[in-house]
C-alpha cells in the first residue's frame, strides 16, 4: 500500500467517486431498465415470455408501454447506492493498490492484468450488500402483472416477511456480483488500454464509450448463469435470506438444462452495452466536470 488512509479516504478523493457515479448512474438507469424489464420476466416466467420479441409485444400491449420502466424508481435509487459503493470501492483500491506498471484506464503502459479483475471481484461482494434490497424490491415488481407500484410491493413485503424480506436470497446476491465485478471493472481497464495503444487518434469520450459497452456485456456473459437463479428466488414470496439459492440453482439446471440458467441473456446483453457506455461516459465525463468546476486539486 503506498498512500496513506487519509490520502486514499481523502474528502475529495471520496466525493469525487460518489458524485460521478451518481452522475452515471441516472444515464444508465433509463437507457437499461426496458431491456432489464424483458430480461427478468423471461427468466421468472419462460412458458408465457418465451422470447424477445414475445415479451415485448405482449407486456405493450397488455400494460402499455410505461410498463418497461416497473421497478425503475428502486432501481434508480439503488443503483446511485450500488455504483457510489462500486465506483469508490474500486477507486480506494486502486489508490491504496496502484498497479507497479501504472496500467489503468489512464495510462498508456501495459497494465498487470490479474490486479483490476480481482479488485473488482472485492468490489463486487460490498456492493452486494448495499444493492440486495432494492433489488428485492425490483424483481417483485417486474413479475407483477398490471398496475402494482413499488410502494404496493414494499408494503406487502412488509407485512408478509418484516424487515427479513428486504434482505432474501443474500447470498444469491454475492454469488452473482463478484464475478460481475470481476469482468466489469476488469475488462474496462484492459479495453481502455487497447484502445488508447491500438487506435490512439480515438477521442477520449469514444474510448470509455466502447470500452464501457463492452465490459458491460462481458461482465453480464460471465454473471448471467447465477443471475436466473438470484432472480427467481428474490421474486418468490417464500424465499429465504440464506439457503434458498443453491436449491433453486440445482432445479433450474436439472429442469432446463444449463442453457435454462442463461434464459434473457439476448435482452440482458443488448441492455448492457447502451446502459454501462452510458455509465462509464458519465462517470469519466462526471470526474472531469468535477476536476475543473466543482472541487480543483
Amino acid at each position: 500500500m503506498s498512500e496513506s488512509s487519509e490520502d486514499v479516504l481523502s474528502a475529495r478523493a471520496v466525493t469525487r467517486d460518489i458524485f460521478s457515479a451518481s452522475i452515471g448512474s441516472v444515464f444508465c438507469c433509463y437507457t437499461g431498465q426496458p431491456f432489464d424489464t424483458v430480461k427478468v420476466r423471461m427468466q421468472t416466467n419462460p412458458a408465457v415470455y418465451s422470447g424477445i420479441f414475445r415479451t415485448v409485444t405482449k407486456t405493450s400491449s397488455e400494460e402499455g408501454i410505461r410498463a418497461f420502466w416497473k421497478g425503475a424508481v428502486p432501481t434508480a435509487m439503488g443503483m446511485a447506492l450500488e455504483n457510489a459503493m462500486a465506483f469508490g470501492v474500486n477507486e480506494a483500491l486502486k489508490r491504496a493498490f496502484p498497479d507497479p506498471n501504472k496500467g489503468s484506464a489512464d495510462s498508456d503502459e501495459r497494465p498487470d492484468l490479474s490486479r483490476p479483475f480481482l479488485m473488482g471481484a472485492i468490489t463486487g461482494c460490498c456492493s452486494a450488500l448495499v444493492l440486495l434490497p432494492s433489488e428485492v424490491v425490483k424483481a417483485k415488481t417486474q413479475v407483477q402483472v398490471g398496475d402494482h407500484s413499488s410502494n404496493e410491493i414494499f408494503r406487502k413485503m412488509m407485512k408478509k416477511q418484516g424487515i427479513r424480506s428486504m434482505f432474501t436470497g443474500f447470498e444469491a446476491q454475492i454469488m452473482r456480483d463478484a464475478p460481475f465485478y470481476a469482468f466489469f471493472f476488469g475488462s474496462y481497464d484492459l479495453l481502455c488500454y487497447m484502445f488508447r495503444t491500438n487506435v490512439p487518434s480515438m477521442p477520449d469520450e469514444l474510448n470509455y464509450f466502447l470500452s464501457g459497452g463492452f465490459a458491460g456485456m462481458l461482465g453480464w456473459t460471465a454473471a448471467m448463469p447465477f443471475d436466473v437463479p438470484k432472480t427467481n428466488v428474490q421474486a418468490s414470496w417464500d424465499t429465504k435470506v440464506i439457503g434458498s439459492y443453491f436449491p433453486e440453482l440445482i432445479r433450474i439446471a436439472r429442469e432446463r438444462g444449463i442453457t435454462g440458467l442463461y434464459n434473457g441473456l439476448g435482452p440482458t446483453l443488448a441492455r448492457a452495452f447502451p446502459a454501462n457506455a452510458a455509465l462509464f461516459l458519465g462517470v469519466e465525463l462526471a470526474k472531469k466536470g468535477f476536476d475543473d468546476y466543482i472541487w480543483k486539486e
